[in-house]
């Protein structure tokens, strides 16, 4: 059995958190939610993901812990992380965090599924 792509969506907002889960789940992916970092990397540790969203400003632990603990671990390290954040230096964030790609909330439903699609192997 061929198993869908799996991407984690870490945002603390959620509200956003289910749209963009509801979004991708129409679009054929399985998505799955996290609340802060912490949970995003429990979920990490337990099963595959294809690509990681990843809110930067939430409680508990923030996008940058997140990505400092991910790129520690070899085994995490190489699932790309695509940052969707409202910040005014997301930009500048995700340079540093050295992740895939970076996103300024709002973020148009083309936009992120091109992203996305990037990571993803051909249909």
């Amino acid at each position: 059995m061929i198993q869908r792509p799996r991407i984690l969506v870490a945002e603390d907002d959620e509200d956003i958190r289910q749209d963009l889960i509801t979004l991708l789940e129409t679009q054929g992916l399985e998505a799955v939610g996290a609340r802060n970092g912490a949970e995003a990397l429990a979920l990490l540790e337990k099963a595959p993901f294809s690509v990681v969203l990843l809110d930067l400003m939430m409680p508990v632990m923030d996008g940058w812990a997140f990505r400092q603990a991910q790129r520690s671990r070899p085994e995490l390290a190489a699932v790309p992380v695509v940052i969707l954040s409202g910040a005014a230096d997301a930009r500048q964030a995700a340079a540093a965090l050295g992740v895939a790609h970076c996103l300024v909330k709002p973020v148009g439903f083309d936009a992120l599924m091109a992203v996305i699609a990037s990571f993803l192997p051909p249909p």
